[in-house]
């Protein structure tokens, strides 16, 4: 079949599928469009309240000109969802015993299972643990963990005293951990020793302290911060006793000698303030497994996560209790066909929206098994993920479309090394998925037998907005296919007219969700700004889109500043921000670039103080200062030398010019505002290098 052919859900997944048929989804989707406080309210009723949801479900406003923007959704009504997610599938449906994850760890050998009872016990000791401390309803808690089941206890702990989580995905610096526990005022950090990266290990605790150190300067203290003890796990497991600095110097058998020598050699002691610092072990030994829930109300604050915003500060999203619960529930059983006896795989870290909804809140509130994985795709080899997948018979798999590139580069071998036989459906998130990663995944993951739900959402969105429901929709590679019930996407022009029929331009929604977020934190004017004054009365998300002529939908890529890598979004602002603070830099400009695996790279042009040579140390001078200010997902591929950048008259960078150049493309389009046209024969006689 060709690339812009359409592919039908295979039989044997539509006969069980939820959705059997297009025209259910058709008739459900109507449906929620039309009376959505009917609809949500149906599925609400699946769930436990202690104050059961009453009228009017639903309370909103997206014209900015008619006044403050608001979403409430089930406003009143009282619920907890770490009550939801834990004791309502243990008490009401009997998966006390049932495996919630199995975790997976960066050495293949490394594996352990918790329970959803034994889970409850964790996440009521550490949520005692959190009020001895005096974290009450309301507080924020900063968490930066690797992928390990503590993360998850954490995180369901404060919501089950109802305090919120921020958590910062720990391949962020010390500078971005800083910003984010300022920004949201937190009261408490959770960390830990370290964790290792493939081969590489990564001093955790080390950069949360130079994060605190940060905070000290910037007069902001932090009363208290938790050190999980992951390197020196093992000790704490054999000897029942907590030492100050891990690795202790007896180590259990199962331990793998030369990895504990590695984090012996490289990481000898955990700097201790005792003030501050409080080991995770210490606090959880002789701590209850009783815990009484905080009952919240729906609209009270779940988590804060933060996602970059063009103007270089990143944005506190909020996602509040209720709404997000019954979402991220749906999306989760419709999109990816759950059913009780499903093995589910979601590769993202938990620091990301994917991880929140689609590894923790919507597989729990399901009762479903998933796994979790604290290793690297192609470590300590190339099948890692597919003997994996074999290992737990994973049955949906959930990936990014960076990781099916670099798994591509390998070949079909490699894939072919375990059977697979056990998926039977592949989902992809973070990005667009070009076609021939799509068509690669199908016909050689897959092997032709399993759809692929290829999901657009946002960390604002909470959950899935755009999707093929397997068994319902057919699918064409690269497309977002259809909106998710209650949502309603339009396609504007420039001028805010809504295109029909086949057409191409902003994206928008014209009505909220349940898990549409609320605000950014400590800042509702930046959240009515960024998605409601371009497009009064519409969502605005800041991509692009077209519909095609059977009303598929296919995302184009960020209008704004912005730049996706690897799933991961950027701001160009902070980017600029971190280079020009080096001394040597004038001026900064930051386009993305197409790249092979990532999707996107950073592709930079500076502009030098007078008197200072462009030279490769310089480069990696500056590659180093990106990564330190933001973390390693920043770090530019190329960094050119821009003694002049093209400017309009009015002084505003036309980075639509730097994206052609970076790309070598001379057909520039409308330069006629440009002030200084010279610039741009020097910008394409020093570029760099880079294939194209």
């Amino acid at each position: 079949m060709s690339k812009a052919g359409v592919y039908p859900p295979a039989p044997e997944i539509c006969a069980a599928a939820h959705i059997p048929s297009f025209q259910k989804y058709q008739e459900m989707y109507q449906r929620s469009v039309r009376d959505p406080s009917e609809f949500w309210g149906e599925i609400a009723n699946d769930f436990y309240w202690r104050v059961a949801p009453s009228q009017p479900f639903l309370k909103y406003n997206f014209d900015v000109t008619k006044g403050k923007i608001f979403i409430k959704w089930m406003k009143g009504a009282v619920t907890n969802i770490c009550y939801n997610v834990l004791d309502r599938n243990i008490l009401e449906k009997k998966l006390g015993d049932k495996v919630a994850f199995y975790w997976e760890g960066n050495e293949p050998e490394e594996s352990t299972s918790v329970t959803y009872a034994e889970l409850l016990k964790k996440v009521c000791q550490f949520a005692n643990v959190l009020r001895d401390q005096g974290v009450k309803k309301g507080d924020r808690v900063s968490i930066y963990m690797p992928m390990v089941l503590e993360l998850v206890v954490a995180m369901l702990a404060c919501a089950r005293i109802g305090a919120v989580h921020s958590i910062v995905f720990a391949g962020f610096s010390a500078e971005s951990l800083c910003e984010r526990i300022m920004d949201s005022h937190c009261s408490l950090l959770i960390t830990a020793d370290g964790f290792f990266r493939g081969d590489k290990l990564i001093n955790l605790k080390l950069i949360a302290d130079e994060a605190l150190k940060k905070c000290e300067e910037k007069n902001y203290s932090l009363k208290k911060c938790i050190v999980l003890k992951h390197l020196g796990r093992e000790e704490v497991i054999c000897d029942g006793t907590s030492r100050m600095s891990p690795p202790s110097k007896r180590l259990c058998p199962s331990v793998q000698g030369n990895k504990q020598e590695k984090a012996k050699r490289e990481h000898p002691q955990t700097k201790w303030n005792p003030s501050v610092d409080l080991w995770w072990h210490d606090l959880t030994k002789d701590a209850s497994t009783e815990c009484e829930p905080e009952w919240c109300d729906a609209e009270d604050a779940l988590f804060i996560l933060y996602t970059s915003g063009s103007t270089g500060k990143p944005k506190g999203v909020v996602h509040t209790v209720g709404g997000y619960m019954i979402f991220t529930a749906t999306t989760f059983k419709y999109v990816f066909d759950y059913h009780p006896d499903d093995i589910y795989w979601c590769t993202a870290d938990i620091g990301w929206i994917t991880g929140h909804s689609y590894l923790v809140y919507g597989p729990l509130a399901n009762g479903a098994t998933s796994v979790l994985f604290e290793g690297l795709p192609i470590y300590p080899d190339i099948s890692r993920m597919w003997q994996i997948i074999d290992k737990y018979s994973v049955s949906k798999f959930y990936t990014a479309p960076t990781a099916i590139r670099l798994l591509m580069k390998y070949g079909e071998e490699p894939v072919r090394r375990y059977t697979r036989k056990s998926l039977k459906i592949l989902g992809t998130v973070g990005e667009p998925i070009n076609p021939e990663a799509w068509l690669w995944y199908y016909n050689v993951v897959g092997e032709k037998r399993c759809p692929i739900v290829d999901t657009f959402w946002q960390t604002e969105t909470g959950g899935h907005v755009l999707t093929p429901l397997p068994g319902a929709t057919a699918t064409k590679p690269g497309s977002a296919t259809f909106p998710f019930f209650g949502v309603v996407p339009a396609i504007l022009d420039e001028s805010g007219e809504e295109l029909e029929g086949e057409a191409e331009g902003y994206l928008v929604f014209k009505q909220p969700w349940p898990a549409l977020m609320r605000t950014v934190y400590g800042n509702h004017e930046r959240f009515e700004t960024t998605y409601f004054k371009k497009f009064p009365g519409y969502y605005v998300t800041g991509d692009g889109c077209k519909r095609d002529k059977d009303g598929y939908y296919w995302i184009t890529g960020r209008i704004d500043d912005m730049l996706n890598v690897s799933g991961h979004l950027l701001s160009t602002a902070e980017v600029e921000s971190a280079l020009v603070e080096h001394s040597s830099v004038a001026e900064a400009a930051a386009v993305s670039h197409p790249h092979p695996v990532k999707g996107e790279c950073l592709y930079c042009f500076v502009t030098l103080r007078d008197g200072h040579e462009f030279t490769k140390t310089l480069t990696d001078q500056l590659k180093k200062l990106v990564r330190e200010k933001i973390g390693p997902i920043a770090t530019p591929d190329y960094i050119q030398n821009a003694p002049g950048l093209p400017k309009t008259r009015s002084g505003k960078i036309m980075r639509r010019v730097l994206r052609k150049i970076a790309k070598n493309d001379r057909e520039l389009g409308d330069i006629s505002t440009l002030a200084d046209t010279t610039v741009i024969h020097n910008l394409f006689d020093n570029r760099c290098h880079t294939g194209l």
